[in-house]
């Protein structure tokens, strides 16, 4: 049996959650998220209350899709009612970046500054270092903020360039002069 795919998903108050042929569709503050269904899996919906259930709870490939479809149903709710946010730092001598419309302008070591464009559901926050991605979408959240640390991953000798603000990077010690006797 799937414990996370047992689990009755609530709808907060303002949200929307209807299914509409394969796809379930949630509608609240920040969006609009479309999932579509797998064939071995029923989402059923009563009041305020969302439950996924399978065909065979005996098969193994059913239960992982039981688990897997529960969260991604609760974390489309969590999206439209609270959102997605992750905070990427940047670290170097003249590393900056700044807002230009929507886009993203990094300087961040190249003979020229990089254009990052926003992508549709998503928005930039940028405070002195610290740039915030947040949407609504999880998955597309996560994937911006990869690509923006792609620019210019940290380096291990000084710690030079974008990384998550939680991540910790293992520095390495430099050259050391050869000692001679």
């Amino acid at each position: 049996m799937s414990r996370v795919g047992k689990i009755i998903r609530q709808i907060p108050n303002g949200v929307t959650l209807e299914i509409k042929g394969d796809e379930v569709v949630v509608k609240g503050p920040k969006g609009e998220l479309k999932l579509k269904i797998h064939p071995l899996v029923n989402v059923c919906i009563s009041g305020d209350e969302v439950k996924v259930e399978v065909k065979n709870e005996n098969k193994k490939e059913d239960r992982s899709l039981w688990g897997t479809f529960s969260s991604l149903i609760g974390g489309m709710i969590q999206g439209v009612s609270e959102g997605f946010s992750k905070q990427l730092e940047i670290n170097g001598v003249g590393y900056k970046v700044s807002l230009k419309g929507a886009d993203l302008n990094l300087e961040v070591g190249y003979s020229h500054p990089v254009e990052f464009k926003c992508p549709e559901g998503i928005k930039f926050e940028v405070e002195k270092n610290i740039i915030t991605v947040s949407g609504a979408d999880k998955q597309k959240v996560g994937e911006v903020a990869a690509q923006i640390r792609k620019v210019r991953p940290p380096e291990p000798y000084k710690g030079k360039g974008i990384k998550y603000t939680d991540e910790v990077i293992r520095r390495k010690a430099g050259k050391t002069a050869a000692k001679s006797d």
